[in-house]
């Protein structure tokens, strides 16, 4: 059987090769392009990982191959200015790198260094806010065996007319640290004019709620500061948030938990749920539609979510597992939609 949605690419979990790091943006034309990574015991995630590119001309329905791009990682897609640029590591905990295409993904240029270091990050949002470029990376302070409480919240920003393929253009703010662990934050500003990172809180021994730690950002990038944390479904696991400007609200899709998970298993290792929510404020969150789930939650997920609002629909990619050895193998690249977004009720969960 296969997974929902419409199927970018398969590696199946004999080859060692797992799918990583999805990431999806619309073309000033509306075509779309998607990307993601390959970890695992296979790969060259720690050497010279490779990076797969895709485009579709049909909204999603087909898929072509228009790239493979070597030495990227835990990388997202973005366009500015008309341009397609990448940005993320160039290796597992590497480099900061940035790539930009000029033809819709087809040809990209060399990678440019933003960042000499250990990085941590994911396909997160770059987000536009007063003349500048936001987007949350995480600084690797420590060995790879104290993982989320080794990785220090960050910013980086630049001013929007800048050469972004040029190291000094972009600002590095100093890093937090937290006693468990978060990671892969979002840039993302409020209806007040700040600049906020909204970050994964990772929390294993907590078994019944998830959170997500704001940390806020001076207005000129240089300081990051944390505020607090908030109960946030799907907190434990990767989530993106964006503003509508038409709903006035903001959006993530994220992995929430069931009821019938909790007090039983670790929170951050239920993946197969995913589910759209809301909030007027960043604050309250409130669950709308379950968009993918399975009721086998250790051989069967659907994670690392990445997605755009386009006209009345969201459409987003899934890093799915799907009949695998783990739920965190993910076999799947795959392509979804959700009609009508702003439409659907709120949902009576808790």
């Amino acid at each position: 059987m296969n997974p929902p949605g419409v199927i970018i690419f398969h590696s199946p979990p004999s080859t060692g090769r797992y799918i990583g790091s999805p990431s999806i943006c619309i073309l000033p034309g509306g075509e779309y392009v998607a990307s993601h990574d390959l970890f695992g015991p296979a790969s060259a995630e720690y050497e010279t990982p490779v990076v797969k590119v895709y485009r579709s001309a049909d909204k999603g329905v087909s898929w072509v191959q228009t790239a493979e791009l070597k030495g990227q990682f835990w990388s997202n897609l973005f366009v500015h200015h008309g341009a397609l640029y990448m940005m993320g590591t160039d290796k597992h905990y590497g480099n900061l790198v940035i790539r930009r295409s000029a033809d819709h993904g087809s040809n990209w240029t060399d990678r440019y260094l933003i960042r000499e270091g250990r990085f941590h990050t994911a396909p997160v949002p770059v987000t536009v806010h007063k003349g500048r470029l936001w987007r949350g990376v995480e600084v690797a302070t420590g060995p790879a065996e104290e993982w989320a409480a080794m990785l220090g919240a960050s910013m980086f920003s630049a001013d929007e007319n800048a050469d972004l393929l040029k190291a000094s253009s972009w600002k590095h703010s100093n890093h937090l640290l937290d006693s468990t662990g978060w990671l892969e934050g979002n840039a993302v500003a409020t209806r007040d004019g700040e600049m906020w990172n909204m970050l994964r809180v990772h929390r294993p021994d907590n078994k019944e709620q998830e959170h997500a730690a704001i940390i806020k950002v001076s207005e000129d990038g240089s300081t990051v500061a944390f505020d607090r944390f908030i109960p946030f479904p799907g907190g434990s696991k990767k989530f993106s948030i964006r503003y509508d400007a038409v709903s006035q609200l903001y959006w993530t899709i994220a992995n929430y938990v069931p009821p019938a998970y909790r007090h039983i298993i670790q929170l951050d290792k239920v993946r197969n749920t995913q589910a759209l929510c809301s909030s007027p404020d960043l604050l309250q969150w409130e669950l709308r539609e379950i968009v993918l789930q399975h009721t086998d939650h250790e051989k069967h997920g659907f994670g690392y979510v990445d997605w755009q609002f386009e006209g009345e629909d969201i459409i987003f990619l899934s890093r799915t597992t799907f009949d695998a050895n783990s739920f965190h193998e993910a076999n799947y690249l795959t392509f979804h939609r959700i009609p009508r977004f702003r439409t659907i009720d709120k949902l009576n969960a808790k």
